[in-house]
């Protein structure tokens, strides 16, 4: 029984549970990246899947994407936090945090799939959501358990804000890249399109590279900034239960 399963044994008080659907990812996978602007290296990046939390008394992962870096002349501190039902991604709440060559800004959302609606800390009024919502550090998961094909363009209204919908995932080409352990693997290279704000925006023109096989290990991640393109290039992974 691997790691996310028990978790959710003990939350159901049995060792029986009924089994979730399986997941290219699990909890303890950790991929760290380093993040360079050309040959310069700027800092770095982590995406993990930490644990599983309850939300309102529902099992959920917990993920964490979090980007360090910049220089002289621009600096950025990324934290993005996801909760997501285990049994379908389905996002329950979303944290952001980010702190833009001094600018702070930090958003908290509850997100209420069944019932229709999200709140946002420090909103009045709640606002209407999607049947099946994800947020934006959500979406890199999903993406990951879709399958993709060359060529194509998903256009999905699944982000969890449903008026900056739809969510475009193209999938662009293959390529090869080279893993941690010096082996080199086929990757799918997509181009998503994720909200009007964060790393995934139309603005940033972010491309994914995604093993091409059961992991769908993000290899590489490129995105724009003001001061220019990082990229983010895995360097070191522990997956689950390994």
């Amino acid at each position: 029984m691997n790691a996310a399963f028990l978790a959710l044994a003990i939350l159901q008080g049995t060792t029986n549970p009924t089994p979730a659907p399986p997941h290219p990812f699990g909890v303890g996978e950790s991929l760290v990246y380093s993040a360079k602007l050309g040959f310069l290296k700027l800092g770095t990046g982590n995406i993990e899947v930490a644990r599983i939390d309850t939300v309102r008394g529902i099992p959920a992962y917990y993920f964490r994407f979090e980007v360090t870096g910049g220089n002289a002349l621009y600096r950025l501190n990324s934290v993005l936090e996801s909760w997501t039902r285990v049994d379908n991604l389905k996002s329950l709440r979303y944290l952001q945090d980010s702190n833009e060559n001094g600018k702070i800004r930090q958003r908290r959302f509850e997100i209420y799939p069944d019932s229709g609606f999200y709140r946002q800390e420090g909103v009045k009024d709640s606002l209407p959501t999607v049947e099946h919502p994800l947020d934006d550090a959500a979406f890199l998961f999903f993406m990951r358990t879709q399958p993709l094909e060359v060529g194509r363009e998903y256009r999905l209204d699944y982000y969890f804000r449903k008026d900056k919908n739809p969510v475009i995932l193209r999938v662009e080409k293959r390529e090869m890249m080279e893993m941690p352990d010096g082996t080199k693997v086929d990757c799918l290279v997509v181009a998503p399109i994720v909200g009007d704000r964060g790393l995934f925006a139309k603005k940033q023109e972010a491309r994914v590279w995604i093993t091409n096989d059961a992991r769908r290990i993000p290899v590489q991640i490129r995105t724009k900034y003001p001061f220019g393109t990082i990229i983010l290039r895995l360097e070191k992974m522990t997956l689950a239960d390994s």
